[in-house]
């Protein structure tokens, strides 16, 4: 399963990076593949683990800040392993080139 989630501390300020970097800290420390873009995190794992996570990281969050938004976005695959690089390597290989990541 492959999972795109944003977790934001809302009334915080302009600028929330130290706040999401104590997410970032927890994901890395999970073991699961993840990766990390500009507007959010993309998590593989099963869905006990990936919901395990989320619920770890939305309870951090939310302990350091009166009021959290998270959003979850869900692609679940069956038989179907490695997909944060393999989507990836699909696209480039009906492309014929690599692309900017």
């Amino acid at each position: 399963m492959l999972c795109q989630f944003t977790i934001s501390p809302l009334g915080y300020g302009e600028s929330l990076s130290s706040e999401v970097s104590k997410i970032i800290d927890l994901i890395d420390k999970s073991g699961l593949p993840y990766q990390t873009h500009s507007m959010g995190t993309i998590v593989e794992g099963s869905w006990e683990e990936v919901m395990a996570l989320i619920q770890k990281c939305h309870n951090t969050m939310l302990a350091r800040n009166a009021r959290v938004s998270t959003t979850i976005h869900i692609d679940d695959r069956k038989n179907s392993n490695h997909r944060i690089k393999g989507k990836i390597t699909s696209i480039e290989n009906h492309l014929g080139r690599t692309i900017s990541k």
